[in-house]
């Protein structure tokens, strides 16, 4: 029996949606509503999924693309993504009442990165120019560090062999994307130096191994997930690259029946910073077009999870 000719089915993977750093961001704007009352003003989005957003702005948060545009002395919360030590410096220089959200994986990004400023290293920084976190993490070092958002960008670097370097990676990328580049870079640079475990987060690699792995059973995947979300993307994008049609949903109401025409088996993920309700909502839309049977997929069991600041703790 082929695929085509199964009962249609929902394949459910699993881990899927919200990791350690995105609920642990989301508790940290929570409980500064909770202690502070309205406005909550929060830099960026504190993760990348519009539902979260727009629920906690109805709540009195207040979502700035800078900043300058908190009043001094509010209450000011840094997104999960992190910032650089010049938006720190303003923050301070403003005496806002800052709380880092910063997710503790990207912290240790920044770490790596003062390191190897420290040990005298020019930075190959693996990862999307435009993207919130590596903005961050350029911001460390911007006079020594580069962007390497491809093998080819590989190639054009003008650096001599010998340069001390060193590499780091944004944390929401996929394995597959960036182990060509580092390949690329090891090529070019005999002394490079990376960290030790990787910087791609742990929740971003389990979502792609079990994407990859519904991937390989389903006649179309669907990811749940914003449009700026880079770990979504980069889910869609896995499933893909094992031959199968794949999108990115947003919510219930951008799921296109013309996508389904030609399925019998779909299988469902969500991104890390998606809400689990999102999920609930697509399954019952499919559900209403007759994908009733549901399969769980689990790859990974995740029992991560990050305290909160010591300043809403105490």
């Amino acid at each position: 029996m082929t695929r085509h000719d199964r009962p249609k089915t929902v394949i459910l993977a699993e881990p899927r949606g919200f990791c350690a750093g995105v609920r642990r961001a989301i508790l940290i704007v929570e409980e500064a509503l909770a202690r502070y009352g309205p406005p909550v003003y929060v830099r960026k989005e504190i993760v990348h999924n519009h539902y979260v957003v727009r629920s906690l702005r109805s709540r009195g948060v207040v979502f700035v693309d800078s900043e300058d545009e908190v009043p001094e002395g509010a209450v000011c919360v840094f997104s999960a993504h992190g910032v650089s030590p010049a938006v720190r410096g303003n923050a301070a220089g403003r005496k806002l009442d800052v709380i880092d959200a910063t997710c503790p994986l990207v912290s240790k990004v920044h770490q790596e990165a003062r390191r190897h400023v420290r040990d005298d290293k020019t930075i190959l920084l693996i990862g999307h120019a435009d993207h919130e976190e590596v903005e961050g993490t350029f911001g460390h070092a911007p006079d020594r560090t580069i962007i390497v958002d491809s093998v080819e960008a590989v190639a054009g670097l003008t650096l001599p062999a010998d340069t001390p370097v060193g590499y780091l990676t944004q944390t929401t990328l996929s394995l597959d994307e960036t182990s060509g580049i580092v390949a690329a870079l090891n090529e070019r640079f005999p002394a490079l130096t990376g960290p030790a475990k990787g910087d791609i987060c742990y929740a971003s690699q389990n979502r792609q191994n079990a994407v990859k792995a519904i991937a390989g059973r389903s006649d179309l995947v669907l990811v749940v997930g914003s449009r700026n979300s880079s770990n979504s993307i980069r889910m869609v994008e896995v499933a893909e690259g094992v031959g199968t049609t794949a999108y990115l949903v947003p919510d219930v109401t951008e799921l296109r029946e013309q996508w389904l025409a030609d399925a019998s088996v779909i299988g469902v993920s969500a991104g890390a910073s998606a809400p689990e309700i999102l999920v609930e909502q697509l399954l019952d839309r499919l559900a209403e077009h007759g994908w009733t049977t549901v399969e769980l997929e689990s790859t990974a069991t995740e029992n991560v999870i990050f305290g909160l600041p010591s300043s809403l703790t105490s």
